[in-house]
């Protein structure tokens, strides 16, 4: 997701992955950062844990390039849009 996402809006996308040890030492926690799995956009932290949305991901991009929002059937996932819900 984020590197397709990254792609589309021109920006440099950097993932960070550790074991799941290293997130939980002090060092890790001085850095101010999420605990693992996380989405950050600039400073703001997007989505924490395992359902991380790639629309709520994509809004968050939009708001800090200064663009205007979808129009909420294109931030549906693509489940959503399939199933119609």
């Amino acid at each position: 997701m984020l590197p397709r996402l990254g792609e589309k809006y021109d920006l440099e996308v950097e993932v960070i992955s550790k074991p799941r040890a290293e997130y939980q030492t002090a060092e890790y926690l001085k850095l101010g950062l999420p605990p693992a799995a996380a989405a950050m956009v600039a400073e703001e932290v997007v989505a924490q844990g395992a359902n991380i949305s790639e629309g709520k991901v994509e809004a968050a991009i939009r708001r800090h390039l200064g663009l205007p929002e979808l129009p909420p059937e294109a931030q549906k996932g693509f489940l959503e849009r399939l199933f119609k819900k």
